[in-house]
């Protein structure tokens, strides 16, 4: 058994055991002798996985230490093999394809962009918006485009020696065409968000360190709300009163997440105690587990035919197990 780093958000925090139990739960979801198969583990930390329409991974492999700028790797199922994508991310973070194909990226701190990005074809990024009312964001994390085309995107802030200029950690929801509006002040640190099918449910992670996440910040005296919330999704895209649905307590929660087609959610839960792809039910009943060896941060299903198998980044690496309920994709839905 060999041993990996754990991580709080980016941070890192201490050694622990992986995990070599067997996925179990509902057969429904996840069918007798599934198992994590390692398409490439060359990585530094990675993120954000991906799917383009044509079934194309991308993913993100974040340089923890902000020395580097960090990549946008591309795998390909047919072909088997990785390759780098985008040289100098920015400090990607959480990808996601919008409803005309066009990848975007939300870039953290730590020298990254702070800000919500376009990535060209030519392999660089375009910044799309990177302020909140004249101040830069703190380190965006995760982002989910809507059905309508609206896109939501988390702004924590967990490892950064930039000033923070903002007086909250939020989530944001920028509207195509440049306007950008804070959609909840609901959630202390928010981390990971993702829709439920047509777009009326959005879930969003609460991983609160209890830490701003500054070079010179004293250790928390203890951590905030650990919590998975949901937040009814009106006509115009304002998001109504939360719901938490889980509550981990003292345990680190959730990272990203993804849901599929029954609305199910498929989120990376990170408590060193038990870690894995948690899938629960819409009023947060656990359902199935998917143990992972080293911590996971995000996950998807692919496309086409590949639409129930589910792509995983975890630790310095990309995963992939197949399951038995394809995949739901906003991003993809008439």
């Amino acid at each position: 058994m060999r041993a990996v780093w754990c991580f709080l958000g980016l941070l890192a925090i201490s050694p622990c055991a992986a995990q070599e139990a067997a996925p179990s739960g509902d057969p429904r979801i996840v069918a007798p002798g599934s198992k994590w198969e390692v398409l490439w583990d060359e990585g530094e930390f990675t993120e954000g996985v991906a799917v383009a329409p044509g079934g194309e991974v991308y993913f993100s492999d974040i340089a923890i230490a902000g020395t580097q700028a960090g990549r946008i790797m591309k795998f390909s199922p047919r072909t088997g093999k990785t390759e780098v994508h985008v040289a100098d991310s920015g400090q990607s973070n959480g990808l996601f394809f919008d409803r005309s194909g066009r990848l975007l990226a939300v870039c953290g701190a730590n020298r990254g962009h702070r800000g919500l990005c376009e990535v060209t074809s030519r392999g660089t990024l375009r910044m799309l918006v990177d302020r909140f009312e004249g101040k830069r964001f703190n380190a965006p994390n995760d982002l989910v485009v809507h059905p309508k085309g609206w896109v939501y995107f988390s702004d924590p802030r967990y490892v950064g020696f930039e000033p923070l200029e903002l007086d909250q950690m939020s989530v944001y929801r920028w509207i195509p065409g440049g306007k950008v509006v804070r959609a909840t002040d609901a959630i202390t640190k928010p981390n990971g968000v993702i829709f439920s099918p047509g777009g009326k449910i959005l879930y969003v992670a609460e991983t609160d360190n209890g830490s701003p996440g500054l070079p010179d910040s004293p250790p928390p005296a203890a951590p905030g709300r650990m919590t998975l919330n949901a937040f009814p999704v009106a006509a115009d895209g304002s998001l109504g009163e939360k719901t938490v649905i889980v509550d981990f307590g003292k345990e680190l929660g959730i990272d990203g997440m993804t849901t599929d087609v029954e609305g199910h959610i498929y989120a990376a839960v990170r408590s060193e105690r038990r870690h894995g792809i948690v899938v629960y039910s819409p009023e947060g009943k656990e359902l199935a587990f998917l143990p992972t060896e080293a911590l996971p941060t995000n996950c998807t299903f692919g496309t086409g035919d590949e639409s129930k198998i589910l792509y995983a980044t975890v630790g310095s690496g990309l995963y992939r197990m197949p399951l038995q309920i394809a995949g739901y994709h906003p991003e993809l839905a008439p």
